[in-house]
């Protein structure tokens, strides 16, 4: 027959139990930790600060021009740097609102309306947003409750070879494994 356990015993057998559980829960994963160690970036712009409402003339429903943003220095092993800037509270899934990428490392920010054209001037290679179109393409939600948009700066270690009016999902692949610093801002919009 078997051994019978007694209630004390079985209580601390099951916290005994659990308590591994926990701690393996708890233990980073391979992609957290990276996230963990990863150094952060600040990322600002004169036009709004973080989580504050985003101004009507960077939106569809003025001139439709982006902001000026500036941001720290990236890590000194950055060969390149990558924008992106999204709306996760789109009624049909999250809405790109503009994809940059092969901005040069030693870039501090930049200027209010970047030209929607393939390729800036001081460098840097526009990809496709959600409308299909390269560049900026601002705040234009349905009416109704804020979306939040937010900006990310990527610092990576790799010059990519894509061109222009790759899709952001052709960009985070691209980075995948590459990120040693980010910066986020986020911005608020409703009509």
């Amino acid at each position: 027959m078997g051994r019978k356990w007694s209630f004390p015993a079985f209580v601390v057998c099951c916290l005994l139990v659990a308590g591994v559980f926990t701690a393996c829960a708890d233990e980073p994963k391979e992609g957290r930790a990276e996230e963990a160690r990863m150094v952060t970036i600040e990322l600002k712009s004169p036009a709004f600060k973080e989580g504050e409402m985003i101004p009507v003339k960077y939106t569809c429903d003025d001139a439709d021009v982006s902001p000026a943003l500036s941001w720290s220095e990236p890590p000194e092993a950055t060969r390149e740097l990558v924008l992106i800037c999204d709306d996760p509270d789109a009624p049909i899934g999250t809405w790109d609102h503009w994809v940059l990428y092969g901005l040069p490392a030693d870039t501090a920010g930049l200027p209010e309306g970047v030209p929607k054209t393939k390729e800036i001037e001081s460098g840097g290679v526009h990809g496709k947003n959600s409308w299909g179109n390269l560049g900026y393409g601002g705040p234009c939600p349905p009416k109704g409750s804020a979306h939040r948009y937010f900006f990310r700066l990527y610092a990576i270690d790799t010059k990519l070879d894509l061109k222009p009016g790759a899709s952001k999902k052709e960009v985070l692949n691209a980075i995948e494994g590459h990120i040693l610093a980010k910066g986020e801002l986020m911005g608020k919009y409703a009509r």
